[in-house]
């Protein structure tokens, strides 16, 4: 899958999971700071992209995973 096909997925994802207007996402697009996750709400993304890109995304890497950007670096790295 292609870096673009993965960041429209993930857009599309944070956009449903938060509640924001898709437009608004940006690769460099904090989840708390910018996008207004809180906590539980990071749970959920980490969860959503789990079961969407059907991979496991371990506590301590969903820790680094602040971006949209990060995201979909992630994901990509895990599909090859």
């Amino acid at each position: 899958m292609s870096q673009e096909a993965i960041h429209e997925r993930v857009r599309s994802i944070v956009a449903d999971q938060l509640s924001v207007e898709a437009s608004e996402i940006k690769n460099e697009s904090n989840f708390q700071n910018d996008l207004g996750a809180d906590s539980l709400d990071t749970v959920e993304l980490v969860m959503a992209l789990e079961e969407e890109f059907d991979i496991e995304i371990p506590d301590e890497a969903a820790e680094g995973i602040i971006t949209v950007g990060d995201a979909v670096t992630y994901i990509q790295d895990k599909q090859t």
